[in-house]
């Protein structure tokens, strides 16, 4: 996988910082993350009045040329210049059915801009606000790792009875791993569906890369113990588990996590039933198996959006996600009372890297005919991840 953008770093220090220091400021590079970062050249002033209508007459001149997808995460800022909003994998498809749009402006993150590249045609440019804005889940599984993990199922006699699942959330190269291998990708509303279809192939499954996903799907929704599942930790030799436990386990959960969906916690659910009697708590299954457990209701994001239209009036919901969206839910029923999980406040902060200055700027660019900051996947990467993309279009 390789970024490509126009953009050139500032060279305005009276110092030399370290390669670290340029990592973190978002000035370099990092070829072991899933995510390009590079500086974006400079930006407008946040503080600018002029900015909703500086993004209007951009996005106006660029006319059909431009479609911008809103993931549900992102700020109501950007989210009111998005042509379509919703998950990650609805947006690469929207994008994948709009062949006419030159430029795909993705306001979400890394991994979904490269799920876009990689579902439409080579004419099509594929664009991210923010290079820096990745997922910190994604970036807990790499090439290198899970390649070394299959090494170990090798040793360990098992491998050829393995089938990897790999959740959209996850970088070109572990999709285009999980196609090489025969597997497929799910998301959070088919991931039992994908299951169930991987346990047609093989025996046993390499879940990637969240645990609380692949762990709640099998034990939640398929019956299995937690005894079924083993925790595969990358920087631990073999994983930190014994051949015996690889060949007794059915599902092998790649040790990763959503870092705002492991914020909740039992005591959150507790707390919050105390606080409002008669509350209904909905939380997503990339939430702890405990959490999952406490909660009255479990879903994808799609579905908790459903859940909360077709609520009662008067109803009473704690929303266990992203505060962007609950917000955003909490706003669209007055009728409701809708409140956050959890009395922590809990951004995705990467997510919140593409705000309306990173918009404009790209929109400003594009219209000036300058490409900027695009996602492109490489020619064998993309072969092998859309083989298993096309696996998951499959599933019943």
């Amino acid at each position: 996988m390789r970024v490509v953008t126009t953009a050139q770093p500032r060279q305005d220090l009276d110092v030399q910082p370290t390669p670290l220091a340029l990592l973190l400021l978002g000035r370099e590079a990092d070829p072991r993350s899933e995510r390009g970062v590079e500086c974006p050249g400079d930006l407008p002033s946040p503080s600018d009045p002029d900015l909703v209508e500086r993004a209007r007459a951009a996005k106006e001149k660029l006319g059909d040329k431009v479609f911008v997808l809103g993931h549900h995460y992102q700020r109501d800022e950007v989210i009111q210049f998005a042509d379509v909003t919703g998950d990650s994998f609805k947006l690469a498809r929207d994008a994948a059915a709009k062949p006419e749009a030159e430029y795909i402006v993705f306001c979400g993150v890394h991994f979904m801009a490269e799920s876009a590249d990689i579902l439409t045609s080579d004419d099509q440019k594929v664009v991210l606000p923010d290079l820096a804005a990745g997922c910190s889940m994604a970036d807990m599984a790499t090439a290198e790792q899970v390649a070394e993990c299959w090494d170990v199922l090798t040793e360990a006699g098992i491998a050829e009875q393995v089938v990897p699942v790999s959740y959209m959330n996850s970088s070109a190269d572990i999709k285009a791993f999980t196609g090489k291998h025969g597997g497929t990708i799910c998301t959070s509303s088919n991931a039992k569906r994908a299951l169930e279809w991987a346990f047609e192939q093989g025996e046993k499954i390499l879940f990637l890369p969240d645990q609380h996903l692949g762990r709640n799907t099998a034990v939640r929704d398929m019956g299995m113990s937690l005894e079924d599942c083993v925790l595969y930790n990358p920087h631990k030799p073999n994983g930190g588990l014994t051949v015996e436990e690889l060949r007794n386990a059915k599902m092998i959960l790649w040790r990763g996590h959503c870092s705002v969906h492991g914020r909740f916690s039992v005591d959150s659910v507790n707390d919050v039933r105390e606080r409002i009697p008669g509350v209904r708590v909905l939380v997503h299954p990339e939430c702890k198996h405990e959490v999952v457990s406490a909660a009255d209701e479990v879903g994808s994001t799609e579905y908790i959006i459903k859940a909360l239209e077709a609520a009662p009036a008067g109803s009473k919901w704690a929303i266990g996600t992203e505060l962007n969206l609950v917000r955003r839910l909490a706003n669209a029923h007055p009728d409701k009372e809708v409140a956050f999980l959890d009395k922590t406040v809990c951004f995705c902060s990467t997510m919140n890297r593409i705000d309306l200055p990173h918009l404009v700027w790209t929109l400003e660019s594009l219209a000036e005919g300058n490409l900027v900051n695009r996602i492109e996947v490489d020619r064998e990467t993309e072969q092998f991840a859309k083989l298993a993309l096309e696996r998951m279009l499959a599933l019943p």
